[in-house]
């Protein structure tokens, strides 16, 4: 359980759900793992989960949406540990409310695309220089499988999504030279203990009907892939966009209503 052993790792938005999971998956392998968010009372209680785990981790105060927020954090964790080798851009509001193009405002589009795209980009921005001052790094983007295809809501949401994908090629494009590799993980349902009791029964029978496999997602489905582009295992690969869905994304629209009928066709 060393393949992140003496990586320094930010991971975004680890005082929930899928960052969380990022995060001790990190520690257990070896990694000092920047917890951060605004709830100071959540991450210090993820870093003392991983401290009794028998892992390295400590909390640093962020908000995504304040520039200078976001500048300290990466300042202040190559001033304590003297290096950064791996960002996780995972943060993201999602309970900003959102809509059809006709439902949307310009204040509600602004301010999802300014917490899930314009913070993934300013975050890298930022660690850029200490990573290319570190001689290289690895930064994991949290996309969506909302970014996949077209839908009938969450359009602001979507939109921001399939930002962050192209954006992880065009980083991975211009640093790769420097040892900088970038890559995005793009979730399916995501069933954690933050959201288990706000998915009703009906939203799960949906998507298990196109689920390739016999359950939902869960956080270290996501970490363990995030564990595998931060590790020197995939030193060769970058500029990756890859679906952690259960397969939802991989067949035709039509499965999951034909698996219904029992049949394999029309």
């Amino acid at each position: 359980m060393d393949r992140l052993a003496g990586k320094v790792a930010i991971v975004t938005g680890s005082t929930s759900g899928i960052g969380i999971g990022i995060a001790k998956a990190y520690a257990a392998e070896g990694a000092h793992v920047i917890i951060c968010g605004r709830r100071q009372e959540k991450g210090q209680g993820v870093v003392d989960e991983i401290v009794a785990a028998g892992g390295k981790a400590s909390y640093h105060f962020m908000d995504m949406t304040k520039p200078e927020s976001v500048e300290a954090i990466m300042a202040d964790t190559v001033k304590e540990f003297g290096k950064l080798d791996i960002l996780v851009n995972n943060a993201a509001n999602v309970s900003l409310k959102d809509g059809r193009v006709d439902e949307l405002t310009l204040e509600m589009w602004d301010a999802i695309l300014g917490s899930d795209l314009r913070g993934t980009f300013y975050a890298t921005k930022c660690a850029l220089p200490y990573m290319q001052e570190n001689g290289g790094g690895a930064i994991v983007n949290i996309g969506s499988m909302a970014s996949c295809a077209g839908d009938l809501g969450s359009t602001a949401y979507a939109c921001a999504k399939a930002g962050v994908d192209i954006f992880t090629q065009y980083v991975a494009q211009q640093y790769g030279k420097e040892n900088i590799r970038c890559n995005c993980i793009r979730p399916g349902l995501i069933v954690t203990p933050d959201n288990e009791a706000k998915v009703p029964d009906v939203l799960k029978e949906i998507f298990m009907g196109s689920i390739m496999v016999n359950r939902y997602g869960c956080p270290d489905d996501i970490a363990q892939a995030a564990v595998y582009f931060a590790s020197d295992e995939a030193a060769y690969v970058t500029g990756q966009i890859i679906n952690v869905d259960g397969g939802m994304n991989s067949h035709a629209p039509t499965v999951a209503q034909f698996r219904q009928l029992n049949s394999r066709t029309w």
